[in-house]
């Protein structure tokens, strides 16, 4: 977390701890998507401001769904069970991958819109209807609020993660668009490979990039990723939720390459950038 987003979180953490469920939810449209994020034991005493945060929008969504390893079944929080009521449920897997916030609902709720978020992160009250109203201009597209270009050299060799970068405008080459999960992503039905399912592989090829997963997911089906066109603010960080993060180990050690290169090898997809297709 930048120095300067510090003040921020912290007005926003107090503003929404003295906020209570009925009145966060009092007499708000709901609109019929699915809000679905998973969590890791270090984040139990803090997922409940990401939780509340989602209950802050301007609109609902129909459910809001927290996915964790049935090992914590015993150990959720009181601040996390009191927001328990038929908009907000928390689910159980047996494994404890990052995968899981789209695989679960999609394998439960195949016919439904699903938004895809962070436990780290609080939320914006327009967020929710920013993402929808997108969607309903372009309802076949997956959509993200926050985007990177893959990068290919003009040899065709894949670049370095930290050299992919974020495309508020788009990229030039549409097919190299990843949606980066932090800033939420909504998947409209039937937009994914029905691979998407196979633990043994997204494990075995990704075990710690859901966003390279779910993005050759919809490669295989030829769903399209697309940036939002009306992003706001970026969410706000959650004040001392970053201390475990796969993102920082990801960014730091390439991992982000390696599991891209994994994937593409596996699945024989050969991507590059458009301009060397020109050439």
């Amino acid at each position: 977390m930048k120095v300067k987003e510090i003040p921020v979180s912290l007005f926003q953490q107090v503003a929404l701890s003295w906020k209570s469920k009925e009145k966060l939810t009092l007499n708000k449209k709901q609109i019929p998507v699915i809000v679905s994020l998973a969590s890791i034991p270090s984040r139990l005493h803090i997922v409940h401001l990401t939780i509340k945060s989602l209950m802050d929008q301007k609109v609902l969504p129909e459910k809001i769904i927290l996915w964790l390893h049935e090992d914590l079944k015993n150990q959720i929080p009181s601040n996390l069970n009191s927001l328990i009521s038929n908009l907000f449920s928390i689910k159980y897997t047996d494994y404890h991958s990052s995968h899981r916030k789209l695989v679960e609902p999609l394998k439960h709720y195949p016919e439904k819109t699903i938004i895809t978020c962070d436990d780290d992160m609080m939320y914006r009250k327009n967020w929710l209807s920013d993402l929808y109203k997108v969607h309903l201009s372009d309802p076949d597209k997956i959509i993200a609020n926050q985007t990177r270009c893959i990068a290919y050299d003009k040899s065709g060799e894949l670049l370095p993660y930290k050299l992919w970068e974020s495309a508020p405008s788009g990229c030039s080459t549409p097919e190299l668009t990843l949606p980066i999960g932090a800033g939420g992503t909504l998947y409209p039905p039937n937009s994914m490979d029905q691979k998407v399912f196979d633990q043994d592989l997204f494990l075995s090829l990704a075990p710690n990039a859901d966003d390279l997963w779910f993005k050759i997911m919809g490669l295989l089906k030829g769903s399209v990723s697309v940036q939002a066109y009306n992003t706001g603010k970026e969410p706000i960080p959650i004040w001392g939720s970053q201390k475990q993060s796969l993102k920082s180990t990801n960014i730091k050690e390439d991992k982000n390459r390696t599991q891209w290169l994994a994937l593409t090898d596996h699945f024989q997809l050969k991507l590059e950038n458009s301009d060397r297709r020109n050439q």
